[in-house]
């Protein structure tokens, strides 16, 4: 069912479905607090590999990658998605606490991710750049 949202005066059909890919399950819980009251399809899961088999097999709008994960990190997700679905890297938002460097940032927005977010984030700056993807 598509719902109407209205983002800066401007009505939208809302019917965005959000990935969140992250070993920790308590950002999970809180995103899904934050995101599923605004009626967008959020999913998790928190092995980074079922996550690209996710990617692979369904139609996501966002992907929210943590950088930090055991046996597969979110270097590894970005590389295998680069060569199984190409595409799918500008739905990225990476959600990380790994401090990069500028010439790090440069390269992942040059793999063609959407963006990076370094945590902790607020939920403003989260709902920001849903808000971002919805209208580009």
């Amino acid at each position: 069912m598509r719902k109407l949202i209205l983002i800066n005066s401007v009505l939208y059909q809302n019917c965005m479905k959000i990935l969140h890919i992250d070993d920790v399950s308590e950002i999970s819980r809180v995103f899904e607090e934050i995101l599923s009251p605004k009626n967008y399809e959020f999913e998790s899961i928190s092995d980074g590999k079922k996550g690209l088999d996710l990617v692979i097999a369904n139609d996501y709008d966002l992907i929210l990658l943590d950088m930090c994960m055991p046996k597969y990190s979110g270097v590894d997700f970005l590389l295998d998605l680069k060569h199984s679905r190409p595409s799918e890297l500008s739905k990225v938002v990476i959600v990380s606490s790994l401090e990069m460097s500028p010439t790090q940032e440069q390269e992942l927005l040059k793999l063609g991710i959407f963006s990076i977010l370094q945590k902790p984030i607020s939920i403003q700056s989260l709902l920001d750049k849903i808000e971002q993807k919805i209208i580009f």
